[in-house]
């Protein structure tokens, strides 16, 4: 039989490669993108509370130690500065809202018992309302369990 007579089909290209589903290096190029921005993520989280909890002990030292302000005006400073360090290390809509009795009740779930809602630390709803400032040797428990309480935040895993 000749060659031209066999029933022969022209050259045909075949079709071009789609796009999906995409080859498994794709899948894990996206997987592994995911991941290092998860870990990033944490990274991130991991440091900025380690840095908030840092830098508030050195301003509650520096404020322990600070002779140019009255004992009322160490007791604002120290319940601004536990406020400060609460939103860092916490969702600030948990935290930020706080005010009284529930704001005490916050600070005694990262210590032991409740010093802040039925101890020392009620000094900071009693202070304002209160003509005598506290006595020397209530401050110092009030700087005593606001340290206790940052070790406490240190501890915590988040």
């Amino acid at each position: 039989m000749p060659v031209a007579d066999l029933p022969l089909r022209d050259i045909h290209i075949p079709e071009a490669i789609g796009w999906w589903p995409p080859a498994i290096g794709w899948w894990l190029v996206l997987v592994l993108t995911l991941l290092f921005l998860g870990f990033l993520f944490w990274l991130y989280k991991r440091l900025t509370r380690k840095t908030a909890l840092k830098t508030a002990r050195k301003m509650l030292k520096a404020l322990k130690n600070d002779s140019s302000l009255d004992d009322l005006a160490k007791i604002t400073e120290l319940s601004a500065l536990l406020r400060r360090v609460a939103i860092s290390t916490d969702a600030r809509a948990q935290v930020a809202g706080l005010a009284g009795q529930n704001w005490l009740h916050y600070l005694d779930r990262s210590v032991k018992g409740a010093p802040f809602s039925e101890g020392v630390g009620r000094v900071f709803l009693d202070t304002h309302y209160q003509k005598p400032a506290p006595s020397e040797l209530a401050i110092q428990e009030v700087f005593q369990l606001c340290e206790d309480w940052l070790k406490a935040q240190s501890k915590r895993k988040k």
